[in-house]
């Protein structure tokens, strides 16, 4: 056992250059792994800090999550009762009545009513100001201010309509004093109202809001829930036992819509958001944690497996000295776990600086909230060595098993003759492997829910890949014949040389295009499936679409009062105002919009196919076919709906639709919506007519300074805008899968052109200039670019096909001409960098120096 380690260490420090390419790919797969490790376990265990409730140990507010319950057939008549749960995408209200059943508890000295709502002071340009790194900014009664506790540092409390006071973080952001006059835009009409106090938390600013404190009368008018609250803080009497408090009031509230929140569960309470974006961190880490494993493997065991062929020889002679297989097994295992141990650690560390840098881009693009910390722990960086050593060995060890297999009488001659020769559990796994690639477009193209359809699709594109790189000898011989002829007779002798290179080395050529397929073939998938999917609902959009022009403004919205204000105008036929939230039917999740019933089909044609938008009212909800087909819903159907804040509403299904990509799945009344997401106010105002947008402009007034009236090419390009921000948020979840494949296409390149030394000074030697040489194996390195291309291209056009065939219901993706050059142009550029400055070095010895072993 000691024997065979120092022998594998020996043939490391000989052959040192050789295992570089192996230690960048591992070092590099567990960075993947451990950042990948981090975001799912911040996903699971992330803390979200308690701020607005940390004065209240205890909080009264309603179920956040969804529960519904699933039986399971166990056999011989026995059944199994499991419950699920999900999030609410909305803040879920509880009855005021509430207050009195909890102060009824023993031990509880007060109780704290609150109700909160969106509440924005506009700046001098009338643009709303957000609270601190962007977070929401929220409006209170004043009586709520011991939640925290606030305490009042200028001034006085606001006591009436029109007075307010304001934290001190966000007064001093905007420049105010007490007793200035601001204009501050909540649920309604923006209004004016006096700065009467400025308020500051005991502990500190807080973090990640803003808080805007009104009378208390005018609060709960704000809020617009009548006789609902928002949460019910509890104040234990001095000395009280908190978690027998806790679980008196959970078996007082039985029954009730009122649900116990004490310590770290406070947080997830108050950031709606936050417990959202966990869940959407955990399927983003292990999307690209599933999707950087797989790519990993198969990047180590081709850079494993290109070692082993320039190894060949020297395991050969092994073999022919009386080495046995077993021997060799054990010496390749353990110079990869050597390898892997040396690796693993550094790239473990590295993945931590990188899970940081990943959740500094998701809060940057409002993927995560800012006060979501990152989890740090021992443990994903430990499951990455581990993964990594295992991938270490693993590939090893299939990399070899051609070479150690071989009788020790064919082993110098197969050294050798180093012939390409496919084995055939190889050829079996490449023909599965490229099976099971076409079985999978096949259902991709079936699949028409985007949340099923991008796992599949990236994992179509792996699959055809991992085909082409069992398959890649094969691949690479019938590619170079293809290709080859041409070269000998563009470039002459070094055209000669090349094509005969690659006829014969196609097992080199191999290594070479298979991360270069990758490259491209990922590249071009992750690129172009959002742009796919963001020119099809921007097409559906376009043609649902007939208003003559569109309100939008930043911030919160537009007020109903605008609304109504341009709808009352001479010359506008239909105004219809729009607001969006997420709502489930049954236990499946839907995009919805709400939409004024009042002459919408003046303003949007969805693409009906079933009953009519001339139906739709207060009652009413219009679905998608898919919608409708997976719910087997038919027009007349009571919708039984849960809305965003678990609220649920029975609608009469008036027709069914085919734009969903444009307009969501499900259509719903404006009011509907409104009274159940956390801002009611609406997205746009769509608007028809002969009305000019002078005249909107005009009717707006000084009262709502920031609505903008677009036109169709304004809203073309919001519209693109948003796409976009979308577009480069896919493009960051797969960027560590680009990278490694990058890194891949260089280390394989480098390490096969580093390899060749001896053969170009042979060359040199015979007469073939060292610009010849040159010139050679850039001819070699872009046929190999063009190999891939064409495979790579070949493996994203079919995904991405079925992908838009699946998802949009035509076989149309959508590529741009521009980034497909540029993709194809960066690895051209990677390729050769990657052959030059190994091959310029190679070069570098005299060629009967190199030839006799002297460097």
């Amino acid at each position: 056992m000691v024997l065979m380690f120092t022998f594998a260490l020996q043939t490391l420090r000989s052959r040192l250059a050789g295992f570089v390419g192996a230690f960048v790919a591992l070092m590099c797969a567990a960075a993947m792994v451990a950042a990948c490790g981090m975001l799912l376990d911040t996903g699971l265990r992330g803390e979200i800090p308690v701020e607005r409730y940390a004065g209240s140990p205890i909080v009264v507010a309603g179920d956040q999550m969804l529960h519904w319950n699933v039986v399971k057939d166990k056999g011989d008549g026995e059944t199994k009762t499991k419950t699920k749960s999900k999030p609410l995408t909305e803040r879920a209200w509880i009855p005021a009545e509430l207050t009195a059943t909890v102060a009824a508890v023993p031990g509880v000295a007060e109780v704290v009513p609150e109700v909160s709502f969106p509440a924005h002071l506009l700046d001098a340009r009338g643009l709303p100001l957000s609270g601190p790194e962007d977070g929401n900014s929220w409006g209170h009664g004043i009586s709520s201010a011991p939640l925290t506790p606030f305490a009042v540092t200028d001034g006085r409390e606001p006591a009436v309509a029109g007075e307010i006071a304001v934290d001190t973080e966000l007064a001093s952001r905007a420049g105010i004093a007490a007793g200035d006059t601001v204009t501050v835009q909540s649920t309604t009409t923006p209004g004016s109202y006096t700065v009467v106090g400025l308020v500051t938390p005991e502990s500190g600013d807080l973090a990640a809001q803003s808080t805007i404190f009104f009378a208390d009368d005018e609060a709960r008018s704000l809020a617009g829930h009548d006789g609902m609250l928002t949460a019910i803080g509890v104040v234990p009497t001095e000395g009280a036992d908190l978690d027998k408090l806790g679980t008196d009031l959970s078996a007082a509230l039985t029954g009730t819509p009122g649900q116990v929140y004490a310590g770290a569960a406070r947080g997830p309470l108050e950031f709606v958001e936050a417990e959202g974006a966990r869940v959407k961190l955990l399927s983003m880490g292990g999307a690209i944690g599933g999707t950087s494993l797989l790519v990993g493997v198969l990047v180590v065991v081709g850079t494993f497996a290109l070692s082993m062929q320039q190894r060949h020889r020297e395991i050969a002679l092994l073999r022919a000295i009386a080495a046995t297989p077993r021997q060799m097994r054990q010496l390749i295992g353990r110079e990869a776990l050597m390898v892997g141990l040396t690796a693993a650690p550094i790239g473990a560390i590295g993945g931590i600086f990188l899970a940081g840098w990943l959740r500094e881009r998701f809060v940057g693009y409002g993927v995560i909230p800012a006060n979501l910390e990152l989890v740090v722990s021992p443990f994903p960086p430990i499951a990455a060595i581990a993964a990594t050593l295992g991938a270490a060995f693993l590939a090893a060890r299939i990399s070899a098993r051609h070479v150690i297999r071989i009788r020790p009488t064919e082993a110098l001659s197969d050294a050798a003759m180093a012939t390409p020769r496919l084995g055939v559990l190889r050829a079996i796994f490449g023909v599965l492997a490229l099976a099971g690639g076409v079985i999978l477009l096949i259902v991709l193209s079936g699949l028409s829910m985007e949340a099923a359809a991008s796992p599949v699709t990236f994992f179509t594109a792996i699959l055809l890949v991992v085909a082409l790189a069992l398959l890649g000898p094969v691949v690479a011989r019938v590619a170079a014949f293809v290709c080859t002829p041409l070269l000998s007779v563009i470039l002459r002798a070094s055209g000669y040389l090349a094509a005969a290179n690659a006829r014969t080395g196609a097992r080199r050529l191999a290594s070479v295009i298979t991360p270069l397929g990758l490259l491209i073939g990922l590249t071009v998938t992750i690129l172009f499936v959002p742009t796919t999917m963001g020119d099809a609902a921007a097409g559906e959009m376009r043609d649902g679409t007939r208003a003559d022009y569109t309100l939008a403004a930043p911030g919160p919205g537009i007020p109903p009062e605008a609304a109504a204000t341009v709808r009352d105008l001479p010359g506008v036929d239909a105004a219809t105002e729009t607001v969006g939230s997420t709502v489930r039917v049954g236990q499946d999740k839907y995009r919805a919009q709400g939409v004024t019933p009042r002459n919408v089909s003046a303003n949007l044609d969805l693409g009906v196919r079933q009953g009519s938008m001339d139906d739709f009212g207060d009652t009413s909800i219009a679905m998608s076919e898919l919608a409708a087909e997976q719910r087997d819903a038919t027009v007349g159907d009571q919708i039984d709906v849960t809305m965003g804040d678990g609220v649920h509403v029975t609608l009469t299904l008036v027709a069914t639709y085919t734009r969903h990509l444009g307009f969501g799945d499900l259509t719903l009344p404006h009011a509907v919506v409104a009274a159940h997401v956390d801002n009611p106010l609406s997205s746009t105002v769509l608007i028809s007519g002969s009305v000019t947008p002078q005249q909107i402009r005009e009717a707006l007034g000084s009262a709502y300074p920031t609505i903008a009236v677009l036109g169709d090419a304004e809203v073309a390009e919001a519209r693109s805008a948003a796409a976009s921000t979308n577009a480069e948020v896919q493009l960051l979840v797969m960027s560590l899968v680009i990278a490694f494949a990058a890194i891949a296409v260089v280390n394989t390149l480098a390490m096969a052109t580093a390899d060749r030394a001896r053969e170009f000074a042979l060359l040199r030697l015979v007469g073939t200039t060292r610009r010849q040489v040159l010139r050679m194996l850039r001819a070699e390195t872009g046929v190999a670019v063009l190999i891939a291309a064409v495979i790579g291209t070949a493996i994203a056009v079919a995904t991405l096909t079925a992908f838009s065939k699946g998802m949009t219901g035509a076989a149309q993706p959508s590529l741009s001409a521009v980034k497909y050059t540029a993709v194809i142009g960066g690895a051209a550029l990677l390729a050769f960098l990657a052959t030059a400055l190994p091959a310029r070095m190679a070069l570098r010895g005299r060629p009967a120096d190199v030839i006799g072993g002297k460097q």
